[in-house]
């Protein structure tokens, strides 16, 4: 790809962004989401490869549509309440739309059927891109108007998001397809907390970032796209494979690891708001999540290739350390000690 058309695609993610979170107008925000959606595309379609084009061509209808249900759900509210404000989203109609628009972009059950295979048809890089920066609008978009969204159907869709997540992602060989479940699983957590403590799922989101941000680079560094690649990779950087069973682990959510910090508050929290059957049954469904996480760590640490012959092994050039994996994997691994000063920051 041409280097000034590369610097244009990563700039305008990073200003739809802005103006989405920065915006209280909701025609200012769909503006924010349509840049983000027409920049990506190219980022995701730059191999030429059909699978590739197919991901794409998925990843736009699919955005195009949500799109325009934001846009119909704050004109429906504007024609009701004469607001344009994203915090005065007061029609329950409007509401529902919204909710049901969000989830689309997210990649929230029953909405997540594309988010896989648009994730299976990228490069690393372009899938970290998916499952991280281009979730921050619709989430704050949900954080400006948690006060006036639906708490059943969030909870509802919740549920099924960590239930299907954990349970879809049991069978796949792929590591991008079990990192889309994952982060289906993931979405689920947050989306039970956002009315009833939208910066709760702010934290969790950006501790979510971080460890998949790890993960993702982590395997883009090691070249691994299936479970088989992952399992020879173990001689050829050993230090790397380490790590990414760390940071598997807290994606987990295994104390005492970072993850383990987003769980333990929402279990907590939705306690406090006299849920505990709920709390209950989202923290069962993530042992599903759990399995294929363990497996993964499995592949990357524990197994080594089976040698059918006599051969002799290669010499493997040191790597330089990455300082990105290094900082990240860090952050993933050891955030809990200082969650008192994390809960002072919010």
């Amino acid at each position: 790809m041409n280097p000034q058309a590369k610097l244009i695609f990563t700039t305008s993610p990073l200003l739809g962004t802005t103006i989405t979170i920065s915006s209280n107008h909701w025609i200012l925000a769909w503006t924010g989401l349509e840049i983000n959606t027409l920049a990506i595309l190219p980022l995701i379609s730059k191999s030429h490869h059909p699978r590739a084009v197919e991901a794409a061509t998925k990843y736009f209808l699919v955005q195009a549509a949500a799109s325009a249900l934001v846009l119909f759900s704050s004109m429906t509210n504007a024609w009701h309440t004469g607001q344009w404000d994203i915090t005065q989203l007061t029609h329950p109609t409007s509401c529902l739309i919204l909710t049901s628009a969000i989830a689309i972009k997210l990649g929230l059950v029953p909405f997540h059927f594309w988010f896989p295979e648009v994730l299976q048809g990228s490069p690393l890089t372009t899938g970290l891109l998916l499952s991280t920066a281009m979730k921050f609008p619709p989430i704050t978009l949900l954080f400006m108007t948690s006060q006036s969204l639906n708490s059943t159907l969030l909870t509802t869709m919740a549920i099924m998001s960590t239930a299907l997540g954990g349970w879809m992602g049991l069978n796949q060989t792929q590591t991008r397809k079990i990192l889309a479940f994952s982060s289906i699983s993931h979405l689920g957590w947050m989306a039970i907390i956002i009315t009833y403590s939208p910066k709760l799922a702010l934290l969790n989101f950006y501790l979510y970032t971080l460890m998949t941000a790890a993960v993702f680079l982590t395997m883009n560094s090691m070249k691994v796209l299936k479970l088989s690649t992952l399992m020879t990779s173990w001689t050829k950087s050993p230090a790397l494979s380490t790590t990414l069973l760390l940071t598997l682990l807290s994606l987990a959510g295994l104390p005492p690891l970072t993850g383990f910090l987003p769980k333990w508050l929402i279990i907590q929290e939705l306690t406090k708001q006299e849920m505990p059957l709920m709390a209950t049954m989202i923290s069962l469904l993530s042992l599903l999540s759990l399995f294929f996480y363990l497996r993964l760590a499995y592949c990357s640490t524990i197994t080594l290739p089976p040698h059918t012959t006599n051969h002799m092994k290669r010499w493997h050039a040191h790597k330089p350390v990455n300082t990105q994996i290094a900082i990240l994997t860090t952050l993933s691994i050891m955030l809990l000690p200082i969650s008192p000063i994390i809960l002072t920051i919010m």
